[in-house]
């Protein structure tokens, strides 16, 4: 049995593709998974599969969104040890890294695009690409950056979905229980 982390884009924001965290929990349970938590009304979710392939279960928690709540909700399913190289391998110092933002990609980006927008610069920014994560820090606060989810998806033409330092802190700790 694995531990897996689903990270759903996009829903409960600003009102938008609403899902309750109880009735996505009974809907998982249902498909056979074990062991399901959410996290936050963020789209978190923690959960325990015999299922080997993260990609088919990306598409079965895709399809059953779809066809519970008629909503097409881009998945990204990981195992917890992913999850945790993901966290650990992050560039900055520990100050900025407890204030930075993990853009993780569905997709590796084509690296013409990486050294594109590892060319542009902005004042109280930084950020560090690697195949699976964008690792971004703003001094300004996420609300006033240059950078944040939709630009990476816009310039690197991948799918993502961002979280906070303290989110993924608290998906590996409730992962780590889940195993």
């Amino acid at each position: 049995m694995e531990t897996y982390i689903a990270l759903l884009r996009g829903i409960n924001v600003g009102g938008k593709n609403k899902i309750l965290m109880a009735e996505l929990r009974d809907l998982l349970l249902n498909m056979g998974l074990k062991e399901v938590q959410t996290y936050i009304q963020s789209g978190n979710i923690i959960f325990n599969s015999e299922e080997e392939n993260a990609s088919e279960l990306e598409f079965q928690i895709m399809e059953a969104i779809k066809k519970r709540f008629e909503l097409s909700v881009p998945v990204l399913v990981i195992t917890s040890d992913a999850l945790n190289t993901i966290f650990n391998t992050c560039p900055f110092s520990e100050e900025k890294k407890q204030k930075s933002y993990f853009s993780l990609l569905y997709t590796a980006p084509e690296i013409d695009l990486v050294n594109e927008v590892l060319s542009m610069k902005f004042e109280n920014e930084e950020i560090n690409i690697l195949a699976n994560c964008v690792y971004f820090y703003s001094s300004i606060g996420y609300g006033k950056t240059k950078y944040n989810n939709n630009f990476f998806e816009r310039k690197l033409k991948v799918t993502a979905t961002a979280r906070n330092y303290k989110t993924m802190a608290k998906l590996l700790e409730l992962s780590e229980n889940a195993s």
